[in-house]
């Protein structure tokens, strides 16, 4: 059989897993996951790839603090702050909460630190009855955006090596000064069209059957709640175990090491979240049974589920053809340099990392002669993992958010993070050229 065709019916059979599971919801996306992988694996004998046990254990940990953190009435307490800061404009959560997305993703250098901010999104979100998707979605492509204007990123560190090859005076500052204002515009720009994308919350139709069915509860305000001491310590250390993750992130000399070797972000992670939640459970005594019972715990694993099947489906059917992808997209910037960016983001689709990408095709563009201030302007479009609904954050955010807004749609690829991906990319491209003209 031809092998374009082989591949175009590989990839039917990952849409139509996706598209099916989607369809049943919840683990049925990691169960028709697995289903797919098994066609990809068994039928037309790729090679499976590793599961994704670093994503599923960081989100295990997360998840674990957060329900731990929710059992003792430290979401609610956050949620009410936020509510009453929100109050005068409740739809500024889409813009504060990619934000504060941003900042943290920079700080660390993972896009994986969403994992901590999305449970709490959602809740804020729902519970002052702006609809989950605009603030949820956009912050998942802000923690994608902010790797590319990192300075600890992969992906940064993987850029500025191959370019200072071809200018040995480029510094990093030079790559920060585009990347920084042309992903943040980038953002706010996702953010504020986001803030007019679907209808309000309480018109949404797949909120009013969870809430008529008893699959959300809709909780009665009293005015101001009483909070316990320890409710609120609670909160104080779930917010102290995540900035220090970001100080670590930040500050390499703060990780422990072995023989020269640091410790890894995703152990980080999974410590200082357990730990935070084995703390919290000590100071505040919730009812173990009550951690395993809410609706994040619930939502978590879910995702985490949904991660399993999905991810490993897309990684096997990606990984398995890539020097197919790699020989179409040398051909067509070889043939139309200018088409470099659009080779970046297809690029990214498959390989499903910043700095993978950046280290397979940089090098090309360096090749071809493409100046330097248009590869650092194109940097920000190697964000183009969103575009196929199986990464990782895409998914949790699916299932972090109860309501149901936040989804895959009836044709797969028009999910909830498409259009501020999109948007977010082009006008950090778009952007970062004028950055790029003015400051070199």
């Amino acid at each position: 059989m031809n092998e374009t065709l082989l591949i175009l019916i590989e990839f039917i059979v990952v849409l139509a897993a996706i598209f099916i599971g989607a369809k049943k919801g919840g683990l049925g996306l990691g169960i028709f996951g697995g289903l797919g992988l098994a066609v990809l694996v068994f039928v037309f004998h790729l090679k499976p790839q590793s599961p994704p046990i670093d994503v599923m254990l960081m989100i295990v940990a997360v998840i674990t603090a957060a329900s731990t953190l929710q059992a003792a009435g430290g979401i609610d307490y956050m949620v009410h702050i936020a509510e009453k800061m929100l109050r005068a404009y409740p739809p500024a959560v889409t813009i504060v909460a990619p934000l504060v997305s941003y900042l943290f993703t920079f700080l660390v250098g993972t896009g994986h630190i969403a994992y901590a901010l999305l449970p709490v999104i959602s809740e804020v979100a729902t519970e002052a009855k702006v609809r989950p998707e605009r603030p949820m979605s956009v912050s998942v492509i802000a923690s994608q955006q902010a790797i590319t204007a990192s300075p600890i990123s992969a992906a940064t560190a993987a850029l500025l090596s191959l370019i200072m090859v071809r200018n040995p005076e480029l510094r990093l500052t030079d790559i920060l000064m585009v990347c920084i204002p042309a992903t943040i515009i980038g953002v706010v720009c996702a953010a504020v069209v986001q803030m007019f994308i679907g209808v309000d919350l309480e018109k949404d139709p797949e909120y009013q059957r969870r809430v008529k069915e008893g699959l959300i509860q809709i909780k009665q305000k009293n005015g101001e709640i009483k909070v316990s001491s320890k409710t609120k310590l609670s909160v104080v250390i779930f917010l102290l175990s995540v900035i220090c993750i970001v100080l670590m992130g930040s500050i390499p000399s703060l990780k422990p090491s072995w023989t020269g070797e640091a410790m890894q972000m995703p152990n980080i992670i999974e410590i200082v979240m357990l730990t935070a939640a084995a703390v919290i459970i000590l100071v505040t005594q919730p009812k173990i049974e009550k951690i395993v019972s809410g609706s994040i715990f619930s939502a978590g694993m879910t995702a985490v589920i949904a991660i399993f099947g999905i991810a490993w489906m897309g990684d096997t059917f990606f990984g398995g053809n890539i020097d197919f992808f790699k020989g179409l997209l040398t051909n067509m910037v070889t043939n139309h340099p200018w088409t470099f960016a659009i080779a970046l983001f297809i690029m990214s689709v498959m390989l499903f990392s910043q700095a993978a990408t950046v280290r397979a095709l940089m090098p090309l563009g360096i090749y071809l002669g493409i100046p330097v201030p248009s590869l650092i302007a194109m940097f920000p479009s190697v964000n183009g993992y969103f575009f196929i609904p199986n990464y990782p954050t895409v998914v949790a955010a699916i299932n972090f958010d109860r309501t149901g807004t936040t989804k895959i749609g009836k044709y797969v690829l028009n999910h909830s993070f498409q259009l501020p991906g999109f948007i977010a990319t082009i006008v950090s491209v778009a952007v970062g050229f004028v950055m790029a003209y003015l400051i070199f």
